[in-house]
């Protein structure tokens, strides 16, 4: 086993900072729907598949109390990937196998977040797995949860502010 951390990190954000504008929906400079570069380092040994969930944990839910809101999943990525372009989502340029799922706006990709008030924190998680997650057809967050369940060698994390 590796003492070097399994690390998620965007070249765009740094592990406290601010999510760029370009990546929501919100405001001046905002780029319709464009998933921000991600860079992973230090793949667990052993891992078959890495999987993607990404989730505003600060959104509200109308009832009451906060409910995380899924704005990416990407699943069946290979692990000698070392991350993922600026824009990569929805382009025709994906690497073969690679999925993309659904997010809660219920449509495959990266969906800008669009943002009700500033200050939510949004938290990119990468799982290492050791085995390609079985999900079928439709890839949802919820699936994915279950299907990686007994199978995650690590988990990278990398939260930030939009």
């Amino acid at each position: 086993m590796s003492s070097e951390e399994f690390k998620l990190v965007s070249p765009t954000i740094d592990n406290d900072g601010n999510l760029p504008r370009k990546y929501t929906q919100g405001g001046q400079g905002a780029k319709k729907d464009l998933s921000p570069p991600l860079e992973w380092y230090n793949v667990p040994e052993g891992t078959k598949s890495l999987a993607l969930v990404v989730e505003d944990i600060d959104a509200p839910d109308p009832s009451g109390p906060l409910v995380p809101w899924t704005v990416w999943v990407v699943v069946d990525i290979p692990p000698e990937m070392k991350g993922l372009p600026e824009g990569y989502s929805g382009t025709e340029e994906q690497t073969t196998g690679i999925r993309e799922g659904n997010n809660d706006h219920k449509i495959p990709g990266w969906r800008g977040p669009l943002l009700p008030s500033h200050g939510h924190r949004f938290q990119f998680k990468l799982f290492a797995l050791d085995d390609k997650p079985k999900i079928g057809h439709t890839v949802t967050k919820e699936r994915l949860l279950i299907a990686i369940e007994g199978h995650v060698l690590g988990e990278a994390i990398l939260t930030c502010v939009a």
